[in-house]
């Protein structure tokens, strides 16, 4: 039993027990929350793992429902009592709310490119003709074939470490999220770092979720949290993430999403994609933000809005059946 002011009933520190994929990406991530929120509540974090749906369930993550699929299992245990905390990929969390927990922090975003990992340190444009790519995104399959309709787009699921393996063996090249690589160690394996300008990445790619039930009561746990938390990712996420949130689109859609903090500018830009990438449609807005953090927050929310409402007007739904993959 842990009282509000996180102690144990026999009078020390109770541990916080954070749940977590049992992957080596989950773990690194979360070990490094981990360590920060040790770091600020003056207490024990112990790893909690779960294992999802997605972990186990070694078919396509479009016909699983999505990349959610990771989140549901730990999202389980955190209602039933059996951690305090979760550590998430942004970019894996859909944008509905859960019943009974919140997004308690968001802290400072690594690097939300895509990069390509090929064979003789290839770049996009220098794969051969007909080279075999692989990735498990919808959103990547229509940027790539868009770039190269020559190339052999292959799905593939599995760990970072399975798929970088796959080049030495049946593909020619794969491409994965530099943040990922980064949290592991393995950024020197990139041979290409993907500009968001031209490619953009997944709403929220690059950043973590740390979630809580939405009545916790552990006042050093959410004190810690606040430390942790980055203004400015959260605004950036919050934009991206209300984009797929008014298309009504799974984090599996064929949709690339960016925003930026420049001064007190909140720049949004994003991208739908035909998924043979033979068409897109974009579109980008900009706001000065003003007044407290819960009004640059919700400006934020009218931009990423203003974004999907210019999208869905020049015909992003039909061009990406949007509405069959949110499904």
């Amino acid at each position: 039993m842990t009282a509000d002011n996180g102690t144990a009933a026999g009078g020390g520190p109770a541990p916080i027990r954070l749940g977590t994929r049992a992957s080596r990406l989950a773990v690194a991530q979360s070990q490094d929350v981990a360590d920060r929120l040790a770091k600020a509540a003056g207490r024990p974090v112990e790893l909690v793992t779960v294992t999802s749906e997605g972990d186990t369930n070694r078919a396509s993550l479009a016909s699983l429902g999505g990349t959610g699929v990771f989140a549901s299992a730990l999202r389980e245990a955190l209602v039933a009592g059996e951690v305090d905390v979760l550590v998430h990929s942004l970019k894996d969390l859909p944008t509905a709310p859960y019943p009974g927990l919140t997004i308690s922090a968001v802290p400072k975003r690594a690097d939300a490119r895509d990069v390509l990992v090929a064979r003789n340190a290839a770049t996009i444009e220098t794969l051969p003709e007909g080279a075999k790519v692989g990735t498990g995104s919808p959103r990547r399959v229509a940027q790539l074939r868009a770039a190269r309709p020559d190339l052999e787009v292959v799905d593939i699921r599995g760990n970072i470490d399975t798929r970088l393996g796959r080049v030495d063996d049946d593909l020619d090249a794969v491409v994965l999220a530099a943040a990922g690589l980064t949290r592991i160690d393995r950024l020197d394996v990139a041979t290409e770092l993907l500009d968001l300008g031209s490619w953009p990445s997944a709403p929220g790619q690059g950043a973590l979720a740390i979630e809580t039930r939405a009545d916790e009561s552990d006042r050093n746990l959410l004190a810690a949290l606040k430390k942790i938390e980055h203004a400015a990712t959260r605004l950036t996420v919050t934009a991206e993430r209300e984009v797929l949130a008014k298309l009504e689109a799974g984090c599996s859609a064929p949709i690339g999403a960016t925003a930026i903090v420049d001064a007190e500018l909140l720049l949004v830009s994003a991208t739908v994609y035909r998924p043979d990438g033979s068409e897109h449609r974009t579109a980008s807005h900009a706001a000065v933000l003003d007044g407290s953090a819960q009004d640059r927050l919700t400006e934020a929310l009218e931009l990423g809005g203003r974004v999907a409402a210019e999208l869905l007007e020049n015909g992003a739904a039909e061009l990406a059946d949007i509405a069959s993959t949110s499904k």
